[in-house]
């Protein structure tokens, strides 16, 4: 039954709705053939103004009942409200324009954005051809109930709305209205606020309009003068428009490269002083900007500490209206939580953190008044146990943990190997955090080692928390590694035999199965995580070797190289899928350490420290032998495949490596080196001898020596106090230079040393042999591979160790070039060379390298005709293809041309004459016979030829000239859909009628396909 104030909100309601249905009926309707809609008009200015008046007033009959947008008269008249609005506002009558864009905020407001669907377009163009009105009392009103629009388009939607803003231009008269405030100085601050405010939420959902509007150098200055602001509503709206563009990783880097004032800015707009959202807002544009451990590191030398503390002093903030915090983007605790997570990357951000007390700060938000607790100096594990266990009972913050204990993992896995958690504060925080986090895994994994178990409650925060306590339990810290597996063994001394029972039988179902849903992704890292937990400790390890524990895992990383299970970290850990990640761009290559599919790094981890421990077991069970022979051969096949791979990561290359070193295979191959290896051993292009005590010797070419291991090279050749041409002289005239090692060098192990120089890898079997390796490597300080002899598990973060020689372009190995490479044509002015005095643009190159890669080059070099004997090679391309050829030839890989927002925002001639190389790069590849090269090149041009029609025109005239044949009809394909556009502009007049006639040929295959299609 209503009540009477409910009958009281019905009878408004409708008294205000038949007004405005007379209002309406003083103008007319006809029917728009265009639109297929009736719309609503009039020309009289009072009845505007008395629509506009009845409008209003139903419109306020409705803001204080959130019931009433459903009610049957107000979908009913949804539609009319706007075709009548749209149509005050199109004739843009002066003296009714304010007070029409103020209904239009109200109308936005009150209705939901599905009511004003029919009309939603028609009133953003409406909208937006009002927004540079020389009335502010228009323009702001406008800018308003566009951005209402636009922060709650439907996802469906949103796709047109962009394409009207785009048709509209409306982020340059955005741009233009705010530098006119700016210059003029006498509007409103709140246009300034409307306006900076609808350019943030346009750029949030407008990617490739972000790059041009950071380059607009006059606003970009105009807003740097207001850094200093005390008013906190511009500083919201600052710090607002800066997110929006810092989502886009190259306006990220530019921002930052602009210097402290900004960043100072940024950790000063997250102090205490500040309004709640302001501080919210200023982590969130943290949290953009940080994203990568490039800009971290950045930050962190320009204003590391002060950042730090504005983190931990948000951290610290737990009122008492706040303990319960809901789990929702507004929380200042959970921003300030996020942007901890910059403990992610490796860095001396680590040490400022633990001096400020983050243990401390962590234990806090886990636990509510642990400190009163934990006042006593000794406290023994059994009284830690219990104290924990009823802290975390309490669900103290509980939304914030899986945050904590990403940080918590983070920070234990970035420590060094002598790190003391004493140094910075109270060694029982860091033990109790231990505590907390080994009981709760040891809950989780109870629970999610049962099979059948669907209604896990906390699935939350159980990756983070498992995960953390594997960080915790493999930190390079001594202290903590051996305090985890302490408390864990302590937690587990009971049910530790039947939990891994069931951790092994749970994993070797679900790793089976052959479709996965989410749970069953969540269920398998989990249950993956507590095996590899529990190997690494003595009590457990016989029975995971003997049982099915390794046969489980080794299914598991097969069943991830063949691409049949796929886990994202994402899919397991919801806390890190954020709007602001969504609507990123432009982080291209930034993926984490340990890759996208994290089941497979995980495996491999777990893999690497069965057969680590294994092998410490004096009799080794014969399970675990059979089981280690079955894996070699697949692991040892995908081996170059993985470290070749720009997709795999860096984290899943080091462990593979690390794997392969317990079967005698030590090393990084990748298909490069296999192709720079084919030189070892051989005469051809030696340019050094060395020799062992013994008097044996062997070949070598001291380019390759001087990129991948300068120390066999003679004493003193590279030393800076030498000119290149004095190195270079000490080579000429000998067909080989001699260098000489005392007795301590063994050949046999020189030999397989050299392999690694030029291979990146060696396998040995021999014991002995391994011990002289690392004897060579320590002392020719070659690092990666003395870890891999030592069998060293590898560092989190740890680059990995890539086969590249184009440092020896401009470097060390300049001084052992024999061969010159020129470009046909080049516009260079102004070339010197540090090696000669050639006044051509050129680059100082080597036969040995060049030929390795192209059969053609190696025919010519050997030849024997003069071409062979010249000190120049003409390669008939630009000097920007040949740079670009180069680069191939030393790192097998070619420089992709710019993408995102950078090409986007390109006009065609700039994207052309980046594009340019690629093309002619094609028709050298054919002519060299480069397979790989033209593969390479056929997909950077195919990633942006699409962009642009005029961009297809000038393409298919290069190609067309170069004979490039596959590329004239990719460019007339595209440029089909346009055939008759081009041909009545005269655009097609200067084409050659062969060149006409297949873009005319594209054009019927295209119409023919149209018409089959609607058969």
């Amino acid at each position: 039954m209503k009540s009477a104030r409910e009958k009281e909100n019905e009878r408004c309601m409708s008294s205000h709705h038949r007004r405005l249905l007379h209002a309406l009926n003083l103008g007319t309707r006809h029917f728009d053939e265009n639109t297929n809609r009736w719309k609503w008009q009039c020309a009289n200015i009072e009845v505007h103004k008395n629509v506009l008046r009845s409008i209003n007033a139903f419109l306020d009959s409705l803001s204080g009942d959130a019931r009433a947008p459903r009610h049957t008269i107000v979908k009913e008249s949804a539609a009319d409200i706007l075709g009548a609005l749209l149509w005050i506002l199109q004739c843009k009558s002066e003296p009714l324009l304010s007070m029409a864009s103020n209904v239009a905020v109200k109308l936005v407001t009150v209705l939901p954005t599905p009511l004003l669907q029919s009309g939603l377009l028609d009133l953003v163009y409406c909208l937006s051809s009002l927004l540079s009105s020389h009335q502010v009392e228009v323009a702001i009103p406008c800018a308003t109930a566009l951005n209402l629009i636009i922060s709650n388009v439907s996802a469906t939607s949103e796709k047109a709305v962009i394409q009207a803003l785009k048709e509209t231009d409306i982020s340059i008269c955005i741009v233009g209205n705010i530098k006119d405030y700016f210059t003029c100085g006498v509007k409103k601050i709140e246009y300034f606020l409307e306006m900076t405010s609808l350019l943030s939420t346009i750029l949030l959902r407008w990617p490739s309009s972000r790059f041009p509007v950071c380059n607009d150098v006059e606003l970009m200055k105009g807003l740097a003068n207001m850094y200093t602001t005390t008013d906190s509503s511009i500083k919201l709206v600052l710090l607002k428009l800066y997110t929006s563009l810092a989502l886009c990783d190259s306006v990220a880097q530019k921002l930052i490269d602009g210097g402290k004032v900004f960043l100072q800015m940024i950790v000063q707009a997250m102090g205490k002083s500040n309004p709640h959202d302001v501080r919210i807002e200023a982590f969130r544009l943290a949290q953009c900007l940080l994203r990568s451990r490039e800009n971290c590191l950045k930050v962190m030398d320009l204003c590391g500490e002060a950042l730090v503390d504005a983190i931990l002093c948000g951290m610290r903030e737990t009122k008492p209206c706040s303990k319960k915090v809901e789990n929702n983007h507004g929380s200042l605790l959970v921003e300030a939580c996020q942007l901890a997570l910059i403990t992610r990357w490796a860095g001396d951000h680590h040490i400022r953190f633990w001096k400020q007390g983050i243990d401390r700060v962590l234990l806090n938000l886990l636990i509510e008044n642990i400190h009163d607790q934990s006042s006593e100096l000794v406290l023994s594990l059994e009284k830690q146990i219990s104290m924990v266990k009823e802290g975390l009972k309490v669900n103290y913050h509980v939304a914030l943990r899986s945050y904590l204990w990403d940080i918590l993992g983070w920070l234990t896995i970035h420590c060094g190997e002598n790190s003391n958690p004493h140094t910075h504060g109270s060694g029982l925080h860091i033990n109790l955090l231990i505590l907390c986090a080994c009981l709760t895994f040891v809950d989780t994994i109870q629970k999610w080692c049962r099979i059948c178990r669907k209604d896990v409650d906390d699935n939350f925060q159980s990756e983070p928390v498992s995960r953390a306590v594997l960080m915790m339990i493999y930190s390079p810290c001594n202290h903590i590694s051996s305090h985890a597996r302490f408390v864990l063994s302590d937690i587990l001394k009971v049910k530790g035999a039947s939990c891994l029972k069931n951790l092994i039988h749970t994993l070797d179902y679900i790793s089976s199965l052959e479709s996965y849903g989410s749970f069953d992704k969540l269920q398998l890292v989990i249950n993956l995580f507590g095996l590899t937990c529990l190997s690494s400790l003595p009590e457990y390890q016989r029975c995971i070797t003997e049982g099915r524990g390794i046969k489980v895992v080794v299914l598991l990383v097969q069943r991830c190289l063949s691409n049949d299970i796929y886990v994202e970290r994402s899919e397991v850990a919801p806390h890190l899928d954020t709007v602001l990640h969504k609507r990123s761009c432009c982080w291209v290559g930034k993926g984490d350490w340990e890759g996208s599919n994290v089941l497979l790094f995980y495996g491999l981890w777990g893999l690497a420290e069965f057969l680590h421990q294994c092998g410490f077991l004096e009799d080794k069970p014969q399970q675990f032998t059979r089981e280690v022979v079955n894996i070699k051969t697949q692991l040892v096949d995908k081996l170059h495949e993985i470290c070749s791979s720009t997709s795999s990561s860096p984290g899943v290359k080091w462990y593979v490596s690390y794997i392969l070193s317990y079967f005698g295979f030590y090393g990084f191959p990748n298909e490069f080196s296999k192709r720079i290896g084919k030189s070892l051993n051989k005469e051809e292009y030696a340019d050094l001898r060395l020799i062992v005590a013994n008097g044996d010797s062997v070949s070598v070419h001291g380019v390759i020596l001087a990129v991948q291991c300068p120390s066999l090279l003679p004493p003193g050749v590279l030393s800076s106090n030498k000119s290149p041409k004095e190195v270079t002289d000490y080579f000429d005239g000998a067909t080989l230079r001699e260098v000489r090692y005392s007795s301590h060098v063994d050949y046999e192990a020189l030999l397989l040393f050299l392999e690694y120089v030029y291979l990146g890898c060696l396998h040995v079997v021999e014991e002995e042999t391994v011990k002289k390796l690392k004897i060579l490597a320590k002392r020719c300080n070659l690092q990666p591979l003395l870890q891999m002899l030592c069998r060293q598990s590898p560092k989190w973060g740890t680059p990995f160790p890539s086969f590249n020689l184009t440092s020896s372009l401009d470097s060390a190995g300049s001084y052992f070039s024999d061969v010159i490479m020129e470009a046909k044509s080049n516009e260079l002015v102004g070339w010197t060379c540090d090696i000669c005095s050639h006044p051509v643009p050129h680059l100082h190159v080597h036969k040995v390298i060049l030929q390795s890669g192209c059969d053609y080059l190696q025919g010519l070099f050997r030849s024997g005709m003069q071409e062979s004997h010249s000190q120049v090679v003409m390669v008939d391309v630009s000097w920007e293809a040949l740079i670009k050829l180069v680069q191939w030839f030393y790192s097998d890989d070619l420089p992709n041309p710019p993408s995102g927002c950078l090409w986007v925002n390109m006009d065609d001639q700039e994207k052309l004459f980046n594009l340019q190389p690629y093309v002619e790069l094609c028709w050298l590849a054919e002519f060299w016979i480069l397979e790989s090269i033209q593969e390479a090149c056929w997909n950077a041009i195919m990633s942006c030829l699409d962009s642009s029609k005029q961009l297809s025109v000038k393409i298919i005239k290069m190609a067309y000239n170069l004979s490039l044949w596959k590329l004239v009809d990719i460019a007339a394909n595209l440029m089909a859909p346009s055939y008759r556009q081009l041909r009545d502009s005269g655009e097609l007049e200067e084409f050659d009628d062969a060149l006409v006639h297949f873009i005319y040929s594209a054009s019927i295959v295209l119409n023919h396909e149209g018409e089959n299609r609607f058969r």
